[in-house]
């Protein structure tokens, strides 16, 4: 279904939320050159997740999509009763990307606005294909999807 909707819904990022009981990271692969040499596995408890696939037109739109993205994680983290959201690049919801240099610039811009804001935030590693363990309740609020 995620696949039918990143087809229909072109040029928007693609924001796959879900609320975590635990969530763990573990480089596995490195696949952009310029990635820093990442090896140690992360672990989180009780945190909201986000999977983010940023397209190439997204980069015409920068901040509003900057906006939309801090937004949506801070009012899925409220409803899910945490201040702790994890950034987790997701490049597989859609056809479109966008260059590795503007994902990582709005992974670390929305960091910084969430921090300010008293998120506990977090980035798994970029540039890797990670091996992930979730743990997720089976409720609606857990699991939500954006297209924007």
């Amino acid at each position: 279904m995620i696949n039918n909707i990143a087809v229909n819904e072109r040029g928007k990022m693609k924001l796959l939320m879900i609320y975590c009981d635990y969530f763990s990271t573990n480089p596995n692969i490195k696949t952009l050159d310029s990635a820093e040499e990442v090896k140690e596995k992360l672990e989180f408890e009780n945190a909201l997740v986000g999977m983010i696939h940023v397209e190439a037109e997204d980069e015409e739109n920068a901040k509003k999509v900057e906006t939309k993205l801090v937004k949506n994680l801070k009012w899925a983290a409220r409803k899910n009763e945490t201040n702790k959201i994890v950034l987790h690049s997701f490049a597989h919801l859609s056809d479109s990307d966008s260059s590795p240099e503007f994902a990582q610039g709005l992974f670390d811009n929305a960091e910084k606005r969430l921090k300010e804001a008293d998120y506990e935030t977090f980035q798994t590693p970029f540039g890797y294909f990670n091996d992930l363990e979730i743990k997720a309740p089976g409720y609606s609020q857990a699991r939500m999807f954006k297209g924007f």
